[in-house]
């Protein structure tokens, strides 16, 4: 998933909890420039950010490696 997506995808979420972005980021301990970032796909934030703010919108990330052909 690309960055633009999570983003969207954030927002998204966020937005039909009606939750603001301050409230957001309080709940997952970032910053909400950080989370702003994120939103707007400026950001390539870690996995430990986006676990924990997916995890406040209850939402998980599931990770699948696969090897090239």
């Amino acid at each position: 998933m690309k960055t633009k997506e999570l983003g969207s995808l954030i927002r998204h979420r966020r937005k039909e909890l009606n939750i603001d972005q301050k409230s957001l980021a309080e709940l997952a301990g970032v910053s909400v420039h950080t989370l702003s970032d994120i939103e707007s796909g400026k950001a390539n934030p870690s996995l430990d950010i986006v676990d924990r703010v997916l995890h406040v919108l209850g939402l998980q990330l599931k990770v699948e490696l696969r090897r090239s052909p």
